[in-house]
C-alpha cells in the first residue's frame, strides 16, 4: 500500500458578525485530499500574519507565544498520526481531528472492567459458578481497588496503564500491606489475571502486563486425619446440635471425598442404585464439571439415613442441612479443639482424608481413587500417593524399632 499524502497548515478565518479586527486561527489537516478544519482557540491580526508559512510575524512576546502554541499543536497532530499507525488504525483527517478534540475511542478502566465481570458472574452463580467463587472475586476486586488507592492515589486507573510494574507491585502489596501468604497472593493475582486477559481479548491493551512475570506456588502438605483421629471425632458426643450436624456432614465427606460445594448441592436424586445393587453417588463436580460416581461405604450410608427426614432437608430437597463454608470451618476448628486434634481442620481436609487414609492406605488402586475424586488427570491424585509413601516409611521405621527390641 502506498503511503498516504499528508499536509497541514494554519490560516486566519473571519467569523460571522465579528467586529474585532482579530480573526480566529484555524488548522487544516489534509490526508489523501480529504481535509478537516479545526479552530485552535486563538485569535490574531491579519496585518501581522504570514499566510505562506502560517505563522504570526513580529518579535513581540504575544507573537512568540502564539507561534510556540502552534508548534505544540503541530506536535500533537504528528503524535496522533503516529499513535494511529502504531495501533494499526485508519489514519484519516477525521480520526486525527477526533483525537485532538478528545473524541477518540472510549476510555476503559480497570475497576470498571472488574465490576462488570463480577456482575456477570453473580448472574451465573448456581449455573456455572459456586457462591464461594464469586466471594473470592469480590475480595480480589477489593484488593485491586485498595492497591490502586495506595499506589496511585486514585479510585480507578485506565486499563492501558497496566504494566509489569503494576503486577509486581500488586503482589508486593498483597504480601506486605495485606499480609497474604505466597499462595494466597498468587490466588488473588490469578483472579485479577482473568480480568486482564479479557481486556487483552477486547484489544484494550497492547501488551500483556503479565509477560515475563513469574510466580511459584509453595507446596504445602495437605492436612489429613489419621484413622485414630477419625474414630475420636466419630465417637465424640457434642453438647450442641450444630456441632453434631457439622461433624456428621464432615465425616460423610471423609468417606465419600466430596468437596464442600458438592455436598452442599447433593440431592436425593444423586443417590442411585449402582452396578453392584448397592447405593452409589452419581453427580457432577461443581468446580470441574467432571462426573463423580462412587459406591457408598457403610459409614456414609448411616449418615444419609440419619438425615433422611430432617425438616430442612425435606424443605430444600437436599441430603444434608449444610451451613456456609465459613461457618462449617469455624465449627470444625471448635470440633478439633474439643477432640484434642492439633491440626488446622477445614472441610477440605475431608477430601484429603478420603484420598489417603480411607482409600490409598487401604490398598485401593490410585486409578480408582482418581475416578472417585473426579480428577481429570491421575497427576492430580499422585500427590496423595506420595503422602501415603511417607506414612508407610514412618510405619516401617516404627516396625524396625520394635523388631530390634524383640
Amino acid at each position: 500500500m502506498s503511503e498516504k499524502s499528508f499536509g497541514m497548515f494554519y490560516y486566519l478565518k473571519h467569523s460571522k458578525n465579528q467586529k474585532d479586527e482579530r480573526k480566529y486561527v484555524y488548522v487544516r489537516i489534509t490526508i489523501d485530499g480529504d481535509s478537516r478544519d479545526m479552530s485552535v482557540k486563538r485569535r490574531w491580526i491579519t496585518d501581522h500574519w504570514n499566510s505562506q508559512i502560517g505563522r504570526a510575524t513580529g518579535n513581540n512576546k504575544e507573537a512568540k507565544e502564539l507561534n510556540s502554541y502552534l508548534d505544540i499543536i503541530t506536535n500533537k497532530v504528528y503524535r496522533a498520526k503516529s499513535s494511529l499507525i502504531d495501533d494499526d488504525k485508519p489514519v484519516t483527517a477525521e480520526t486525527i481531528k477526533n483525537i485532538l478534540l478528545g473524541k477518540g475511542e472510549k476510555k476503559h478502566f480497570i475497576m470498571e472492567a472488574f465490576q462488570q465481570h463480577n456482575t456477570q458472574m453473580k448472574a451465573l452463580v448456581g449455573i456455572e459458578f459456586a457462591p464461594a467463587t464469586l466471594t473470592r472475586y469480590k475480595t480480589a476486586y477489593d484488593h485491586v481497588h485498595n492497591f490502586i488507592r495506595w499506589k496511585y492515589g486514585k479510585d480507578d486507573l485506565e486499563v492501558k496503564e497496566l504494566d509489569y510494574e503494576f503486577i509486581s507491585q500488586f503482589v508486593f502489596w498483597l504480601k506486605t500491606e495485606r499480609h497474604c501468604g505466597n499462595n494466597t497472593a498468587i490466588k488473588y493475582l490469578a483472579n485479577f489475571k482473568k480480568i486482564v486477559l479479557e481486556c487483552l481479548n477486547k484489544n484494550w491493551l497492547k501488551r500483556d502486563p503479565f509477560w515475563g512475570f513469574k510466580t511459584k506456588r509453595q507446596k504445602l502438605a495437605p492436612v489429613i486425619l489419621t484413622k485414630e483421629e477419625l474414630i475420636r471425632i466419630t465417637n465424640k458426643k457434642f453438647g450442641t446440635e450444630r456441632l453434631n450436624h457439622v461433624r456428621d456432614i464432615f465425616l460423610f465427606s471423609c468417606y465419600t471425598g466430596l468437596a464442600y460445594s458438592d455436598v452442599y448441592k447433593l440431592r436425593g436424586t444423586d443417590i442411585v442404585i449402582g452396578i453392584d445393587g448397592g447405593k452409589w453417588i452419581n453427580t457432577t463436580r461443581r468446580k470441574t464439571k467432571s462426573v463423580t460416581r462412587l459406591p457408598l461405604l457403610p459409614n456414609a450410608l448411616a449418615t444419609l439415613e440419619k438425615y433422611r427426614d430432617h425438616p430442612k432437608c425435606v424443605n430444600k430437597g437436599t441430603v444434608f442441612p449444610v451451613l456456609t463454608n465459613q461457618k462449617m470451618n469455624a465449627y470444625l476448628k471448635e470440633i478439633a479443639d474439643v477432640c484434642g486434634i492439633n491440626k488446622k481442620l477445614t472441610f477440605h481436609c475431608a477430601r484429603h482424608t478420603f484420598g489417603t487414609t480411607i482409600t490409598l492406605t487401604n490398598g485401593v488402586p490410585i486409578e480408582t481413587v482418581s475416578k472417585m475424586l473426579g480428577h481429570k488427570s491421575i497427576k492430580q491424585t499422585q500427590h496423595y500417593a506420595k503422602i501415603v509413601d511417607v506414612k508407610i516409611s514412618k510405619d516401617m521405621k516404627l516396625l524396625k524399632k520394635k523388631l530390634e527390641r524383640a
